[in-house]
Protein backbone atom coordinates (compact mmCIF):
# COMPACT_ATOMS: atom_id res chain seq x y z
CA UNK A 1 0.00 0.00 0.00
CA UNK A 2 1.71 3.21 -0.68
CA UNK A 3 2.64 5.79 1.90
CA UNK A 4 0.02 9.16 1.91
CA UNK A 5 2.08 12.31 1.27
CA UNK A 6 3.18 14.35 3.55
CA UNK A 7 2.35 17.63 3.49
CA UNK A 8 3.63 20.62 5.72
CA UNK A 9 1.37 23.85 6.22
CA UNK A 10 3.15 26.65 7.21
CA UNK A 11 -0.06 28.90 8.16
CA UNK A 12 -0.13 31.45 11.11
CA UNK A 13 -3.97 32.11 10.71
CA UNK A 14 -4.90 29.22 13.95
CA UNK A 15 -8.60 28.99 12.22
CA UNK A 16 -6.96 28.70 8.35
CA UNK A 17 -5.25 26.45 9.62
CA UNK A 18 -6.77 23.90 11.68
CA UNK A 19 -9.72 23.78 8.36
CA UNK A 20 -7.27 23.13 6.21
CA UNK A 21 -5.48 20.13 8.60
CA UNK A 22 -8.65 18.65 9.27
CA UNK A 23 -9.56 18.70 5.73
CA UNK A 24 -6.10 17.20 3.98
CA UNK A 25 -6.40 14.68 6.90
CA UNK A 26 -9.67 13.47 5.92
CA UNK A 27 -8.30 13.39 2.39
CA UNK A 28 -5.98 10.90 3.18
CA UNK A 29 -2.65 13.16 3.53
CA UNK A 30 -0.62 13.22 6.62
CA UNK A 31 -0.10 16.77 7.89
CA UNK A 32 2.77 18.84 9.75
CA UNK A 33 2.20 22.04 10.83
CA UNK A 34 4.22 25.28 11.41
CA UNK A 35 2.75 28.63 12.53
CA UNK A 36 6.77 30.62 11.52
CA UNK A 37 9.11 30.10 9.52
CA UNK A 38 11.52 28.69 12.16
CA UNK A 39 8.99 26.18 12.95
CA UNK A 40 8.92 25.67 9.25
CA UNK A 41 12.59 24.97 8.85
CA UNK A 42 13.06 22.96 11.77
CA UNK A 43 10.27 20.17 9.89
CA UNK A 44 11.85 20.47 6.91
CA UNK A 45 14.72 19.92 8.55
CA UNK A 46 13.84 16.69 10.15
CA UNK A 47 10.23 15.39 8.75
CA UNK A 48 11.16 15.43 4.77
CA UNK A 49 7.69 16.54 3.95
CA UNK A 50 6.71 15.93 0.18
CA UNK A 51 4.98 19.12 -0.43
CA UNK A 52 4.74 22.59 1.49
CA UNK A 53 1.79 24.86 1.42
CA UNK A 54 3.74 28.71 2.55
CA UNK A 55 1.60 31.25 3.91
CA UNK A 56 3.59 34.94 3.02
CA UNK A 57 2.47 36.74 5.78
CA UNK A 58 4.50 34.73 8.19
CA UNK A 59 5.37 36.45 12.40
CA UNK A 60 9.01 35.64 11.95
CA UNK A 61 9.90 36.25 8.17
CA UNK A 62 8.62 36.75 5.23
CA UNK A 63 7.24 34.18 3.29
CA UNK A 64 9.39 35.16 0.25
CA UNK A 65 12.43 34.89 2.18
CA UNK A 66 11.88 31.32 3.32
CA UNK A 67 11.01 30.53 -0.20
CA UNK A 68 14.44 31.45 -1.16
CA UNK A 69 16.17 29.97 1.26
CA UNK A 70 14.59 26.33 0.69
CA UNK A 71 15.67 26.91 -3.22
CA UNK A 72 19.15 28.15 -2.32
CA UNK A 73 19.87 25.09 0.48
CA UNK A 74 23.01 22.87 -0.46
CA UNK A 75 21.59 20.05 -2.56
CA UNK A 76 24.55 17.91 -1.54
CA UNK A 77 25.08 18.94 2.44
CA UNK A 78 22.05 20.34 3.76
CA UNK A 79 18.86 18.99 5.60
CA UNK A 80 16.23 20.79 3.08
CA UNK A 81 15.44 19.51 0.12
CA UNK A 82 16.11 22.52 -2.65
CA UNK A 83 13.43 20.66 -5.05
CA UNK A 84 11.10 20.57 -2.01
CA UNK A 85 7.23 21.34 -3.95
CA UNK A 86 6.12 24.69 -2.63
CA UNK A 87 2.63 26.03 -3.33
CA UNK A 88 1.82 29.85 -1.93
CA UNK A 89 -1.08 30.27 0.04
CA UNK A 90 -1.67 33.55 0.68
CA UNK A 91 -3.83 36.81 0.55
CA UNK A 92 -1.49 39.03 -1.42
CA UNK A 93 -3.04 38.49 -4.72
CA UNK A 94 -1.54 41.25 -7.15
CA UNK A 95 0.18 40.03 -9.98
CA UNK A 96 3.28 41.94 -8.47
CA UNK A 97 2.75 39.22 -5.92
CA UNK A 98 2.46 36.78 -7.82
CA UNK A 99 5.37 37.28 -10.08
CA UNK A 100 7.42 37.94 -6.60
CA UNK A 101 6.81 34.10 -5.23
CA UNK A 102 7.40 32.57 -8.59
CA UNK A 103 11.01 34.20 -8.90
CA UNK A 104 11.45 33.49 -5.17
CA UNK A 105 10.82 29.85 -6.05
CA UNK A 106 7.08 28.77 -5.72
CA UNK A 107 5.57 26.21 -7.91
CA UNK A 108 2.42 27.51 -7.53
CA UNK A 109 -0.20 30.06 -6.18
CA UNK A 110 -3.49 30.02 -4.96
CA UNK A 111 -4.90 33.66 -3.78
CA UNK A 112 -7.05 34.13 -0.41
CA UNK A 113 -10.02 33.36 -0.34
CA UNK A 114 -9.02 30.16 -2.09
CA UNK A 115 -11.85 26.93 -2.97
CA UNK A 116 -10.54 23.95 -0.61
CA UNK A 117 -11.10 21.66 -4.21
CA UNK A 118 -9.50 23.66 -6.00
CA UNK A 119 -6.50 23.61 -4.01
CA UNK A 120 -6.44 20.19 -3.73
CA UNK A 121 -6.42 19.63 -7.26
CA UNK A 122 -3.22 21.86 -6.98
CA UNK A 123 -1.49 19.83 -4.63
CA UNK A 124 -2.53 16.43 -6.80
CA UNK A 125 -1.09 17.71 -9.73
CA UNK A 126 1.94 19.68 -8.03
CA UNK A 127 2.70 15.58 -6.12
CA UNK A 128 2.21 14.23 -9.84
CA UNK A 129 4.89 16.73 -11.32
CA UNK A 130 7.36 15.84 -8.65
CA UNK A 131 6.86 12.30 -7.71
CA UNK A 132 9.68 10.94 -9.70
CA UNK A 133 12.12 13.14 -8.05
CA UNK A 134 15.44 11.57 -6.58
CA UNK A 135 14.84 9.83 -3.79
CA UNK A 136 17.10 10.86 -0.55
CA UNK A 137 17.78 7.76 1.00
CA UNK A 138 20.48 5.91 1.95
CA UNK A 139 23.26 5.37 -0.01
CA UNK A 140 25.22 2.09 -0.03
CA UNK A 141 28.89 1.47 -1.96
CA UNK A 142 29.64 -1.73 -0.34
CA UNK A 143 30.93 -1.57 3.00
CA UNK A 144 30.26 2.29 2.70
CA UNK A 145 26.71 3.59 3.82
CA UNK A 146 25.54 6.99 3.91
CA UNK A 147 22.48 8.99 5.16
CA UNK A 148 22.65 12.45 3.16
CA UNK A 149 19.43 13.62 5.21
CA UNK A 150 21.02 12.75 8.66
CA UNK A 151 24.54 13.45 6.91
CA UNK A 152 26.05 10.43 8.58
CA UNK A 153 28.49 8.08 6.88
CA UNK A 154 29.83 4.85 8.43
CA UNK A 155 32.22 1.78 7.06
CA UNK A 156 31.73 -1.90 8.25
CA UNK A 157 28.52 -0.23 10.85
CA UNK A 158 31.13 2.39 12.56
CA UNK A 159 30.28 5.88 12.53
CA UNK A 160 32.81 8.17 10.57
CA UNK A 161 33.28 11.82 11.44
CA UNK A 162 33.16 14.34 8.71
CA UNK A 163 33.67 17.47 7.77
CA UNK A 164 31.01 19.59 6.06
CA UNK A 165 32.81 19.81 2.84
CA UNK A 166 34.08 16.43 3.55
CA UNK A 167 31.01 15.31 3.66
CA UNK A 168 29.50 17.56 0.44
CA UNK A 169 32.42 15.65 -1.55
CA UNK A 170 31.26 12.45 -0.40
CA UNK A 171 27.85 12.92 -1.58
CA UNK A 172 28.97 14.11 -4.49
CA UNK A 173 30.62 10.91 -5.28
CA UNK A 174 28.13 8.60 -3.97
CA UNK A 175 25.26 10.00 -7.02
CA UNK A 176 27.18 7.36 -9.10
CA UNK A 177 29.81 5.62 -7.94
CA UNK A 178 32.51 4.60 -9.94
CA UNK A 179 32.25 7.10 -12.74
CA UNK A 180 35.01 9.61 -12.58
CA UNK A 181 34.21 13.41 -11.66
CA UNK A 182 36.61 15.86 -12.76
CA UNK A 183 38.07 18.39 -11.09
CA UNK A 184 35.61 20.75 -12.76
CA UNK A 185 32.36 19.13 -11.99
CA UNK A 186 33.76 18.85 -7.97
CA UNK A 187 35.02 22.18 -7.72
CA UNK A 188 31.89 23.88 -8.90
CA UNK A 189 29.17 21.37 -7.51
CA UNK A 190 30.70 21.19 -4.35
CA UNK A 191 32.39 24.55 -3.10
CA UNK A 192 30.57 26.55 -6.29
CA UNK A 193 33.36 27.81 -7.95
CA UNK A 194 32.54 29.71 -11.28
CA UNK A 195 36.22 29.74 -12.85
CA UNK A 196 38.83 27.24 -12.46
CA UNK A 197 41.81 28.49 -10.85
CA UNK A 198 44.70 26.80 -9.03
CA UNK A 199 43.66 25.35 -5.88
CA UNK A 200 44.39 22.46 -3.96
CA UNK A 201 41.10 22.74 -1.80
CA UNK A 202 39.93 19.21 -3.57
CA UNK A 203 42.56 17.31 -3.41
CA UNK A 204 43.43 18.31 0.28
CA UNK A 205 39.52 17.35 0.84
CA UNK A 206 39.68 14.11 -0.74
CA UNK A 207 43.15 13.30 0.79
CA UNK A 208 41.32 13.45 4.64
CA UNK A 209 38.09 11.83 3.18
CA UNK A 210 40.02 8.90 2.13
CA UNK A 211 42.13 8.41 5.31
CA UNK A 212 38.98 8.81 7.55
CA UNK A 213 37.16 6.16 5.56
CA UNK A 214 40.26 3.99 4.92
CA UNK A 215 40.84 3.58 8.45
CA UNK A 216 40.69 -0.37 8.32
CA UNK A 217 42.45 -0.96 4.97
CA UNK A 218 39.20 0.06 2.84
CA UNK A 219 39.91 2.28 -0.01
CA UNK A 220 36.81 4.03 -1.33
CA UNK A 221 37.91 7.41 -3.05
CA UNK A 222 40.60 6.93 -6.27
CA UNK A 223 42.16 9.50 -7.72
CA UNK A 224 42.28 9.52 -11.71
CA UNK A 225 45.21 11.42 -12.12
CA UNK A 226 44.72 14.03 -14.48
CA UNK A 227 40.81 14.12 -14.42
CA UNK A 228 39.40 13.79 -11.09
CA UNK A 229 37.79 11.33 -8.64
CA UNK A 230 35.61 8.83 -8.34
CA UNK A 231 33.94 6.47 -5.54
CA UNK A 232 34.15 2.66 -5.45
CA UNK A 233 33.83 -0.71 -3.60
CA UNK A 234 37.48 -0.78 -2.33
CA UNK A 235 36.69 -2.89 0.91
CA UNK A 236 39.25 -5.17 2.25
CA UNK A 237 36.67 -7.91 2.32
Amino acid sequence: MEEPATILLIEDHPATRTFLTENLVTDGYDVLEADCAADARRLMENQYPDLAIVDLGLPDADGLELLRSVRSSDHVAGRIDPELPMLVLSGRASELDRLRGFDRGCDDYVVKPFSYQELVARIRALLRRTERRPALGRLRVGVLELDPLGREVSVRGERVALSKKEFALLRALATEPTRVFTREELLRGVWGFRSMCATRTLDSHAFRLRKKLGHAGDQFVINVWGVGYRLVDGSIG
